[in-house]
């Protein structure tokens, strides 16, 4: 299994980005967007699982919003009003079940940098 990212980028305060994250060989049963600023713990952004039911970090509801494409493979973030503090590294991560247990892949990561 691979997840590939993309739309990673530089923007000015306020501005917008949308991240996109594919997976290769398989339906996940959920798909979510990690972060991780410089000198931090990598922390969810946003998650929706295979039913549609989402789960967002305080810091970015009514700013983010995640989907997820018909093939179930596909996971983009929409991210609006970007602001300094949403500076770091996005992971894309995908999770995959299967009878007694699981399994967790990641993306290699996007920088997302936004200027005051």
């Amino acid at each position: 299994v691979q997840l590939v990212e993309s739309g990673g980028g530089l923007v000015q305060a306020g501005g917008s980005l949308t991240l996109s994250c594919t997976g290769t060989g398989n339906i996940f049963a959920v798909m979510a967007w990690y972060r991780q600023a410089p000198g931090k713990q990598r922390e969810l952004v946003a998650s929706m699982n295979s039913g549609g039911i989402t789960n967002y970090a305080d810091s970015v509801k009514g700013r983010f919003t995640i989907s997820r494409e018909n093939t179930e493979s596909t996971v983009n973030l929409q991210m609006n009003n970007l602001q300094p503090e949403d500076t770091a590294v996005y992971y894309c991560q995908a999770v995959t079940l299967y009878t007694g247990g699981g399994k967790v892949y990641w993306g290699q990561g996007t920088q997302v940098a936004v200027s005051e």
